[in-house]
C-alpha cells in the first residue's frame, strides 16, 4: 500500500483522535495540516519499524510535541489556534486517548509517544486519578436505536453521570432539554423520522452552550476537514472505552473553559 492509499484511509481516524487531543475541529485540524506538510517534506519520515497507522500517529506526535505553545507565535499558526493548551498536562492525555479512543496496543503506544510500556501504563493511570475527579454532570442521549440508547444510557450512568433522558427525535430531545440544562450531550446523528441530531443540537446550543458528542456509523462523512464539522465524534460499532474517553475529553475542554472565563479572586 503507497503512503497515499495510506493516508487516505487513515486521515479520518488521525482527524478524530486530533480533535479530541486538541479540543476543537479547528485546532485539532491544524495540526493535521502541519503533520501532512512534514510528510510532504520528507516523505521517508513515516519509517519502516511500525505498522503504517501508528507510524502516521508517531508523526502526528511529533509535530503536536515540538510547538511551544506557550512562545508568541503569529497569527494563524497551529501554536496560536492551540496556545491556550500550554498549561495543561497532554502526556497522560495523549496515553488514554491512544489506547482507549485509538484501539492502540501499549506497545504501540509507547512507540508512538517515545516511552516505554511502563511509562505509558503509569500516565494511563495519571489520566485515570485526573478522569474520577471529574464532576458528574447531567447527559441528555440523542438516539433512535433502543439497544444502542440502553447501552450508552448504562454506560453513562456507570460513569457517575444521570441521563436525564432519551429522546429518539429532534423534537424530542429539545423538549427533553427544556428546563433540564443537560451538561453533555450525546447524539446520533441520523433518527429515525429522517430528523437531523445535528438539526437538534443546534436547536438546544440556542439556549445554551454544553460539550457535543455525535454518534454516527458514517464517520467518514464527517472526519473531511471541511468546516464545520464535529469536535467530538464516537463510531458505531463503539466499545464502551471509546465513549468513555470522548466523554472524558469533552468533559475536560468544558471544565477547563470554565475555569478560564472564571474571574480572578
Amino acid at each position: 500500500m503507497s503512503n497515499s492509499e495510506m493516508l487516505a484511509r487513515e486521515l479520518p481516524k488521525l482527524r478524530r483522535y486530533a480533535r479530541a487531543l486538541s479540543g476543537t475541529q479547528a485546532s485539532g485540524d491544524a495540526y493535521i495540516g502541519a503533520t501532512l506538510e512534514a510528510l510532504v517534506e520528507d516523505p521517508n519520515a513515516l519509517g519502516k519499524d511500525l505498522e503504517p497507522r501508528a507510524a502516521l500517529f508517531r508523526a502526528f506526535t511529533r509535530i503536536w510535541q515540538s510547538i511551544d505553545l506557550n512562545s508568541t507565535p503569529e497569527p494563524g499558526t497551529v501554536a496560536a489556534a492551540d496556545r491556550h493548551l500550554g498549561n495543561i498536562t497532554p502526556l497522560p492525555r495523549q496515553a488514554f486517548l491512544l489506547t482507549a479512543l485509538e484501539g492502540f496496543p501499549e506497545e504501540d503506544t509507547a512507540e508512538i509517544l517515545g516511552l516505554s510500556v511502563k511509562e505509558v501504563r503509569a500516565l494511563i493511570e495519571e489520566f485515570g486519578q485526573e478522569l474520577a475527579a471529574e464532576i458528574a454532570t447531567d447527559v441528555l442521549i440523542i438516539e433512535d436505536e433502543p439497544m444502542i440508547a440502553m447501552d450508552l444510557e448504562n454506560l453513562v450512568t456507570g460513569l457517575g453521570h444521570n441521563v436525564i433522558g432519551v429522546g429518539r427525535t429532534r423534537t424530542e430531545a429539545v423538549q427533553l432539554a427544556k428546563g433540564a440544562n443537560p451538561g453533555l450531550i450525546l447524539a446520533d446523528i441520523r433518527l429515525a423520522d429522517m430528523s437531523s441530531g445535528i438539526d437538534a443540537v443546534n436547536d438546544l446550543l440556542q439556549s445554551f452552550e454544553i460539550p457535543v458528542i455525535f454518534i454516527t456509523a458514517y464517520p467518514e462523512q464527517y472526519l473531511t476537514g471541511a468546516r464545520p464539522e464535529p469536535t467530538f465524534l464516537v463510531t458505531k460499532p463503539f466499545q464502551p472505552s471509546m465513549v468513555s474517553a470522548v466523554i472524558s475529553q469533552a468533559l475536560f475542554f468544558q471544565r477547563r473553559a470554565k475555569a478560564a472565563a472564571r474571574p480572578a479572586a
